[in-house]
């Protein structure tokens, strides 16, 4: 397996026999004919700023097939004070062992693809690097009442290699191209029969109104469950459940994703699970998965300050500025003059290193296909809001207008709006999903697949009734069931 290494700006000394070295922004810009699916792809750009050029290094790689180190979500787990806390108690027993530093009551640990420059502690390095995949590690250690704990861990880049460092750097390096990335451990299982549906009282959009969520709540015992409702304060409680169903809506920087990893973390089932929510929620990693897997899509140009002058005579005027993580119509923007482009663009590179332009195909609906557990569970066509080109319009305060929802039975859909939007979730895991599709004259183009799907009572219910929770429920029971059994073997 090919190995690349990518930085954030070219480093004359580092050169690895053997592998290639590529920027960031080499890397990003590679067309299809550039890439190889097999290859092993070691970021060593400073990934801490999300949709910074670091993070899509990892984003974009997943998306090709490749296998990135970090892996996002790696990188997102980092900002997380709960997972620090994990890795602190895993390590508690080593850190008393080996660190004795009387000097100070801070300690400072480099970690360079499991190895310790400092050649002191790499019992500890080598512990670290299984716990948290990155190629640079940089952790610091503090000590109260007499004993070491591990207080944070950051990836860091290859920038913050100091020089008397990188003789090392290099022949670590040079060793870890020819070992294979070891497999991450198998999560643990959980054994009360209880799923908890997150929700949150206060939000502006939900994915659910209170009657769907009652509907879930009623219909959990006829699959053999107890389902209770519980709010972003609950975090501590999920060890309580056997499973979590997510519907508030997901942010990779908020609460939710939160609750989302802990259950992973504790080896529940969990709907949408943290992985699903990373790859549907950047339409960069969408658009490049979708394009490698042969899914029709509108003309599409992945966008970054150096070629945002190609855009109007790519896709032409008007077309469609995105945002890479925007959800309901939010910052999705029509863009019908070069002046509004470039305003428009300004504001959303302030955000994200790439953005998304996409050719403008008016029509006068969209179909939503709910898949879940790769199966289609509805089909549905949104239609525009009242005088507006999208589904969703904001307007005042906050406040959303929607066009009307009108569901039909699977077998009524069109057969290759069902084939199309199976096969694209297909791609991102086996969760709920909504795959958002065009339809102009006979041809069918995917426009995204969405985690954390609208079910509303009295819209995407209309066909199925009852059964529809019913059915979303029961893939829950059955998971729960496999998860048990496997944690009794």
């Amino acid at each position: 397996m090919r190995t690349l290494f990518v930085t954030d700006q070219r480093q004359e000394w580092f050169d690895i026999p053997g592998a290639t070295v590529l920027t960031a922004r080499r890397y990003l810009a590679q067309t299809g004919s550039g890439r190889e699916a097999d290859a092993r792809i070691l970021n060593l750009c400073r990934t801490g700023r999300y949709q910074g050029r670091g993070y899509y290094v990892s984003l974009l790689a997943e998306a090709r097939g490749q296998r990135p180190l970090p892996d996002v979500k790696t990188v997102e787990d980092l900002k997380s004070e709960t997972h620090v806390r994990a890795i602190s108690a895993q390590l508690e027993t080593l850190v008393d062992e080996t660190l004795h530093h009387d000097e100070s009551d801070r300690f400072e640990l480099d970690v360079y693809l499991g190895k310790d420059p400092a050649r002191r502690h790499q019992a500890l390095a080598e512990k670290l690097f299984a716990s948290v995949r990155a190629p640079l590690l940089r952790a610091l250690f503090g000590r109260a009442q007499g004993r070491w704990r591990l207080d944070a861990v950051e990836a860091i880049g290859i920038a913050d290699i100091p020089p008397q460092h990188r003789a090392f750097l290099l022949e670590v390096a040079k060793a870890f191209i020819a070992d294979p990335a070891p497999a991450r451990p198998k999560r643990g299982a959980t054994d009360r029969p209880r799923l908890a549906i997150l929700w949150d009282r206060d939000e502006a959009h939900k994915p659910s109104n209170e009657e769907a969520l009652q509907r879930l709540v009623q219909a959990a015992p006829l699959v053999g469950l107890e389902a209770e409702l519980i709010g972003p304060g609950d975090l501590e409680r999920l060890p309580e459940f056997d499973g979590l169903f997510n519907r508030a809506s997901p942010e990779v920087n908020g609460v939710t994703y939160e609750f989302v990893r802990r259950a992973e973390a504790l080896g529940m089932p969990v709907v949408d699970d943290p992985e699903s929510i990373l790859k549907c929620l950047n339409k960069v990693y969408m658009h490049e998965l979708m394009t490698r897997h042969g899914i029709a899509q509108p003309r599409t140009l992945i966008v970054q300050r150096g070629n945002l002058d190609e855009v109007v005579g790519t896709l032409g005027l008007p077309c469609v500025l995105k945002l890479p993580d925007s959800g309901f119509g939010l910052d999705v923007i029509k863009i019908e003059s070069e002046e509004q482009l470039r305003r428009e663009a300004e504001r959303f590179f302030q955000v994200s290193e790439l953005i998304v332009a996409q050719e403008w195909l008016p029509t006068g609906f969209d179909w939503r296909v709910g898949v879940y557990d790769r199966r289609p569970l509805f089909v549905a066509k949104y239609f525009m809001a009242p005088g507006h080109w999208k589904v969703n319009q904001v307007a005042e305060g906050q406040r959303l207008i929607e066009g009307q929802t009108v569901a039909m039975a699977v077998g009524e859909a069109p057969e290759q709006v069902v084939d199309m939007a199976v096969r694209a979730a297909n791609l991102i895991g086996r969760g709920l999903y909504g795959a958002d599709l065009k339809q102009v004259d006979d041809r069918v183009y995917l426009i995204e697949v969405n985690c954390n799907p609208n079910i509303d009572a009295g819209n995407e219910d209309q066909v199925l009734g009852e059964a529809l929770y019913r059915e979303v429920l029961g893939v829950f029971a059955r998971r729960i069931a496999e998860a048990r059994g496997g944690a009794a073997k």
